[in-house]
């Protein structure tokens, strides 16, 4: 189901594409600005508030992994989902390290276009109502303020996490102490969209202790309970005590 009150940024120099997902996006209820170059793109999404970009990745004037790490650079925490030919697994790493939140490879269904896009701001409104309360976590020398996605680790360093990535560390955080099934982050953070497989999870985790964990190899926050989830410690133990 849409979300008609949603205005997207669609980012598609190739003009015949643009307008069918144009079309198949408004018919959905959503408001659609077009944009053909990465340069308008950035201004666009520094001047206005949209509830997703859907963004190329090989544009003129600045290419989409660009636009988005700029963005998120900025302070900008707007949902972003890659469009692409540059399907590659290489690829799909790059754009979820430069802060996108989804990755479609071209060619596509326009079918799975839209059930992704209305599971991305599905994600951000359940994201919105668990970061009302507590926005910022703090443990081991770190920093992280969930409504703008922005933080800083141990070592002083700048860390910009993903919607997904931040939404996990929420649920650990909240649950401090407890163990958390792979289930329960799954329902939590995945809802009713197409669940991942538990190997998806172990590797959003080993994300956040390569963001926040001294050794992410001798994990002090980020516990594994084999067989069973995760265990979050504010303070830090030693792993396995």
């Amino acid at each position: 189901m849409s979300n008609p009150t949603a205005r997207v940024l669609l980012v598609e120099d190739e003009v015949n594409l643009a307008r069918g997902i144009r079309e198949n996006l408004e018919a959905e209820g959503y408001a659609v600005d077009v944009v053909g170059d990465g340069l308008m793109a950035l201004d666009k999404i520094r001047r206005q508030e949209y509830g997703l970009v859907i963004l190329d990745v090989m544009l003129p004037g600045m290419d989409g992994f660009t636009v988005c790490q700029t963005a998120r650079l900025e302070g900008r925490d707007t949902p972003v989902l890659f469009l692409t030919a540059k399907g590659g697994g290489g690829d799909r790493i790059r754009g979820l390290e430069v802060g996108g939140d989804d990755y479609l490879p071209k060619p596509f269904q326009l079918r799975e276009l839209l059930l992704r896009v209305a599971a991305i701001l599905r994600r951000r409104s359940r994201y919105d109502a668990m970061t009302a309360l507590e926005p910022v976590a703090r443990f081991g020398g770190n920093e992280f303020d969930f409504r703008s996605f922005r933080g800083r680790s141990f070592d002083g360093g700048d860390q910009i996490l993903t919607q997904k990535e931040a939404m996990i560390l929420k649920v650990l955080v909240e649950r401090e102490g407890d163990v958390v099934w792979r289930d329960e982050i799954l329902e939590k953070v995945w809802g009713d969209d197409v669940l991942p497989s538990s190997r998806t999870i172990d590797n959003f985790i080993a994300r956040l202790r390569k963001r926040f964990e001294p050794d992410p190899e001798r994990p002090r926050f980020f516990h594994t309970v084999r067989g069973v989830g995760y265990r979050f410690v504010s303070a830090g133990e030693e792993s396995g005590s």
